[in-house]
């Protein structure tokens, strides 16, 4: 209620320059506690100057099989590649009875064997060689074919009379661009998109492809430069030092851990998205910027891994996402899977139940608004202000998915030290100024979505006159 209602410019206007001002602020203290600390014994092995960058070349159709085949053998060793043949063969085969269940069972016993011990260490043996970047290739690689096969599996399941075949698999799994990193494609959406005959492109698209790829380039120089002066990764690692941080840097601090785990994860799927759009593909998009975010259901890293997730998972046992109980057992189940590709591990338990239950908690608030006295009261309010009160909850579910994700992104130990600061030692004044620059910036991402509909809508209206 209220999304389309706008309210007065000098009011969003406060927010944006209360929001911009306590960034700055934040940014500030932060920025002097990196500078205090670069010299620091504990910070040593993680501040590093330096500069790397990584190119990469691209095919189409057939090619992309037996390139990315190649590529793998040439990185990984033939053995590793004659094992992910193994699964890939294995899937296929389960392909052809055409049972849902057992695809998805053995596509997930597949994932598990690259996740837990000792299948995990033996399959690993199959790697020729050591470098830095093994554990990394093994996994992504790995992980990444299980779910590509489950999908060409369930997918097969789904239309028998379209009959794809073991080679149509190949192409799907070894392109190399998404191979080792992704993002995962539905194969139902990459076989269409390659099997056009003459792939046209759209007028102005091979400009934003170059807007896009400049975009990446600025965005890794951007991010190679912020880390020359804020250490957010490496402060945390030293409680006795990040306690010390005033409350506005260590909340900065804190929000700046997601930011940077946001584009790690679009500067990579950036890059390969630009690739794959060279290719004629339309590859799922980066993940929606964590400042954006004041929703559960909004939350993921991944939008390929949360595309497959909800298409085979998530929307198959939850339907319309509006029942309790069909609601949790999705979520449940989601998230199981999700545990399994992680890795699961204390801190993965964790961190699964804590974004379940938000996820959960967030249908159950919006039950209970709609019962009794809550739904009356909400009706008595004007639109302007019925936003102004959901986005004081908003503001509150913002910092509640910061502190649920933190967990693993850094630390439980550094979680609780943020938590302590911002709810105990720093009520009330750190805990409400906090909520409302945090409420300001919800209102203006809030003011960006009403614009959005507006815009759609006029552009609906228009379609329909022509």
């Amino acid at each position: 209620m209220g999304i389309k209602t706008a309210l007065p410019a000098a009011e969003l206007g406060l927010y944006s320059l209360v929001l911009s001002g306590a960034l700055a602020y934040a940014g500030r203290g932060l920025l002097e506690a990196s500078q205090d600390g670069a010299h620091r014994k504990a910070f040593r092995e993680s501040v590093q100057p330096g500069w790397e960058y990584i190119g990469r070349k691209m095919l189409r159709s057939w090619m992309y099989a037996v390139y990315g085949a190649l590529a793998v053998m040439g990185t990984m060793g033939p053995w590793y590649l004659l094992l992910l043949l193994g699964h890939c063969v294995g899937l296929y085969v389960a392909s052809l009875l055409g049972q849902p269940w057992l695809c998805l069972s053995l596509g997930l016993a597949s994932l598990a064997s690259f996740k837990l011990d000792p299948l995990i260490s033996w399959q690993n043996g199959f790697v020729t060689g050591t470098f830095d970047l093994q554990e990394v290739l093994f996994q992504g690689g790995s992980g990444f074919t299980v779910l590509r096969c489950t999908s060409f599996a369930l997918e097969s399941c789904a239309h028998p009379d379209r009959r794809y075949s073991l080679a149509d698999l190949l192409k799907y799994n070894f392109y190399l661009p998404f191979f080792f990193f992704g993002p995962i494609m539905t194969f139902d959406r990459f076989h269409a998109q390659v099997s056009q005959v003459e792939p046209v492109r759209c007028e102005g698209e091979l400009w934003r492809i170059r807007a896009q790829a400049g975009l990446s380039v600025v965005a890794i120089m951007a991010v190679d430069i912020f880390f020359h002066f804020f250490y957010i990764l490496t402060i945390p690692s030293d409680l006795k030092f990040a306690s010390r941080l005033p409350d506005s840097a260590l909340a900065g601090l804190a929000y700046s851990n997601l930011v940077y785990d946001w584009v790690k994860a679009a500067v990579l799927f950036g890059v390969v998205n630009t690739v794959a759009r060279l290719d004629h593909l339309d590859p799922p998009q980066p993940p929606k910027c964590i400042t954006a975010l004041y929703v559960f259901a909004e939350t993921h890293f991944d939008r390929g891994i949360n595309d497959w997730l909800c298409k085979y998972v998530y929307d198959h046992i939850g339907g319309e996402h509006s029942e309790v109980i069909p609601e949790l057992g999705a979520t449940v189940a989601t998230f199981s899977i999700t545990t399994l590709w992680l890795g699961p591990c204390g801190i993965v338990y964790l961190w699964s139940f804590l974004n379940c239950f938000g996820l959960n908690f967030e249908l159950w608030v919006q039950k209970l608004a709609k019962f009794g006295p809550l739904a009356q009261i909400e009706a008595s309010l004007s639109e302007q202000t019925s936003r102004r009160v959901r986005a004081v909850f908003g503001a509150m579910n913002f910092w509640a998915i910061i502190m649920y994700n933190l967990v693993s992104l850094n630390s439980l130990e550094f979680t609780d030290l943020v938590a302590r600061r911002l709810l105990l030692t720093g009520f009330p004044q750190t805990t409400l100024a906090v909520l409302f620059v945090t409420y300001c910036g919800v209102q203006l991402v809030k003011e960006r979505e009403r614009t959005l509909v507006l815009e759609e809508e006029q552009k609906q209206d228009k379609e329909k006159l022509e």
